[in-house]
């Protein structure tokens, strides 16, 4: 078996990805619940095989993986998906990967760890996105210090969010933001702004819960960790969110950029800071899942939970489009 499964392949990211998978010479089946969708998707792009199920039956899930090597996950709010992919990743012997930007994959992830080495079975959360842009960004400004104590990373939102994302956004907000002490997932002070510099000048930044509080971690050690987001032009819409397009078209993509900046401090106190400059997040996704994904298929690979950092390197951010790293 050496194919990849694109479960949600219709939607605006996973359209994107299966666009890319296929011009990457994968041997691609586009999946997911909307018959007509799908068959939609199938026409424009040609060759491509289609599966249509749901995620209520473990049984027809089985079936389904049952000669699938990969599967990406593309279809969100993950805490919705997840956690039935996952497991039948478990009980088929498919290796697991998506884009999630809520902490659902991660934690079940972590869970699920020993069954998953115990299967042979990877499970990769976050394969493209942030989680690829922020791992990859902390793994290489902490590789210049010894000793790393304290991460404090920062994301440059801008531009228009998908439909999709929008919706999960909203589905996962949440009153306590939560930051790790000691290596523990405590909370923290939501209005503690910090400035971070994505190379332009410094600018306000607000705390967040992002999976990074789990992938840094599980890749470094690093006790502390802290995540922050900078929002800029229309970043995160309002009104009806089932009303909003599937997501920025190529030109808006092409004029919004992404950034990111983190802060590493050793125990000495001394700090190492780096930036990342790259496409935008719409761009940068679709393109992250699907290399990494090329990847597993190849067998670069390890079983139990992963993040694209850790397993790839912290170069990985690198070989997608435009990324740049740079220590300050």
């Amino acid at each position: 078996m050496n194919t990849l499964m694109i479960y949600g392949a219709s939607g605006y990211t996973g359209r994107m990805a299966t666009e890319y998978a296929k011009a990457a010479g994968l041997n691609v089946i586009a999946a997911g619940r909307d018959e007509a969708k799908i068959t939609q998707l199938a026409a424009e792009q040609e060759g491509i095989s289609t599966r249509v199920f749901s995620l209520d039956d473990e049984k027809v899930i089985d079936q389904a993986l049952a000669d699938v090597s990969v599967i990406l996950n593309c279809a969100g709010p993950y805490h919705r998906t997840a956690k039935a992919l996952m497991h039948a990743s478990l009980r088929t012997g498919c290796h697991y990967l998506d884009m999630a930007a809520e902490l659902d994959s991660y934690q079940l992830a972590e869970q699920l760890d020993a069954k998953a080495k115990a299967a042979g079975v990877m499970l990769l959360p976050g394969s493209g996105g942030s989680v690829a842009m922020l791992g990859c960004l902390a793994g290489f400004a902490a590789e210049q210090i010894a000793q790393p104590r304290k991460v404090s990373i920062a994301l440059h939102v801008t531009g228009s969010m998908s439909r999709g994302s929008a919706i999960s956004a909203s589905e996962n907000l949440s009153h306590s933001v939560q930051c790790r002490r000691d290596g523990k997932l405590v909370d923290q002070n939501p209005r503690a702004m910090t400035d971070f510099d994505f190379g332009a000048g410094a600018v306000p930044c607000f705390p967040v819960t992002l999976p990074d509080l789990i992938s840094i971690w599980h890749a470094t050690q690093i006790p502390d960790i802290e995540t922050f987001v900078h929002l800029s032009g229309n970043a995160f819409p309002e009104g009806d969110l089932q009303a909003l397009p599937d997501g920025p078209d190529a030109a808006e993509r092409a004029a919004n950029r992404y950034q990111a900046a983190v802060y590493i401090t050793d125990q000495q106190g001394r700090v190492s800071r780096a930036v990342l400059d790259t496409v935008n997040g719409y761009t940068f996704t679709p393109l992250a899942a699907v290399e990494a994904a090329r990847r597993a298929l190849n067998d670069e690979l390890s079983p139990g939970f992963q993040t694209p950092a850790g397993l790839f390197g912290h170069q990985f951010a690198t070989f997608i489009a435009d990324t740049r790293m740079t220590l300050c």
